[in-house]
């Protein structure tokens, strides 16, 4: 799909400041775009990356439009214009291209494969590697050697899954994630996730997980990575090497986990954030800011309103100080 800026911004009710008739191919970051791709821009936190980039053309409010060293597209609503474009550029499964394994078996060789599977396009599938009843493998899925995809597993378009690793029931990867822009009328736009899912060597995972595709970016489960039953892994998550997920944890988007973490059942880590190397954290936790020491973490609070939940906070950050201010003038007194 090629679209010209001019075509974009009849599209996304934008006006180009710039060469309309240049083509664009793709949608990337503003840190990854070359001069065929279209990125943008939603504030000023993004001012450097926006002057440094080079996309072929950003989409960008009026605040920004003087950062811009490219082709502007100018919106009132950056967000929403972007989420309209992407589904422009969203790879949709052709059902036509799904075969059955009995029909496929014999382009994979050593290869073990239910014949009531289903199997799309230019997918590879490594030596001694099994693919169960009922599975789906859309176009582009790349499995390496080894690995054992049990029943009713879904693989989503473009999704790489590395050597030796074990996908339990249920599984789904590379479905779309969550993301959505407001409109003037505050009705959701669902944005396309254009990105892929990333597996490494030697990954678990356990029944009924689901694996989101990346926004743009990719999701990545690095080596070793082992994820219990019922865990959700947002878009644009990295998981670093050898970290276990223990049951029902939720992980938002854009969240980076280091290696050899340990994360208990039920955890809940917020999006957006950085957790080290070498952190537990204990069951039914939530994470809601950077974690940037090892260390065993717990913390859970009950539910309130934000605005006491901030005053509350403050204080709990204070007790130890005032606990031993207490003790002091206890000690004077008597």
């Amino acid at each position: 799909m090629k679209l010209t800026l001019e075509e974009i911004a009849k599209l996304i009710d934008a006006s180009v400041y710039g060469e309309s008739s240049k083509e664009i191919s793709g949608i990337n970051t503003l840190a990854n775009a070359n001069t065929g791709q279209i990125s943008y821009a939603v504030s000023k936190k993004y001012k450097k990356l926006l002057i440094n980039s080079n996309a072929g053309a950003v989409i960008v409010d009026k605040s920004l439009k003087n950062s811009c060293s490219t082709n502007v597209l100018l919106v009132e609503n950056v967000y929403l214009a972007y989420s309209i474009l992407t589904h422009k550029f969203k790879y949709l499964q052709n059902i036509n291209h799904l075969k059955t394994g009995s029909e496929v078996i014999n382009s994979f060789a050593g290869v073990d494969i239910s014949p009531n599977c289903v199997i799309g396009k230019n997918v590879v599938i490594g030596e001694n590697s099994s693919i169960g009843a009922n599975c789906v493998l859309e176009d582009n899925v790349n499995i390496g050697k080894n690995s054992r995809i049990e029943s009713n597993v879904t693989i989503q378009n473009g999704s790489q899954i590395g050597k030796n690793c074990v996908i339990l029931p249920g599984v789904i990867i590379g479905s779309e994630g969550f993301g959505n822009a407001r409109d003037k009328d505050n009705k959701w736009n669902a944005i396309a996730h254009l990105g892929n899912v990333i597996i490494g060597d030697n990954v678990s995972i356990g029944a009924n997980t689901t694996i989101d595709r990346g926004s743009i970016d990719n999701t990545e489960i690095h080596n070793g990575v082992k994820i219990d039953n019922l865990v959700h892994i947002a878009h644009n998550v990295v998981i670093g090497e050898d970290t276990a997920i223990a049951g029902t944890t939720g992980i938002a988007g854009t969240t980076i986990i280091g290696k050899r973490c340990m994360i208990g059942g039920k955890v809940g880590i917020v999006g957006h954030l950085i957790i080290t190397d070498d952190v537990i954290v204990n069951a039914t936790s939530t994470v809601n800011r950077n974690i940037t020491k090892p260390g065993v973490y717990t913390g859970f609070v009950p539910l309130m309103l934000h605005s006491e939940w901030k005053k509350v906070g403050i204080w709990l950050t204070k007790l130890d100080k005032i606990t031993t201010l207490l003790k002091i003038k206890l000690k004077n007194i008597k």
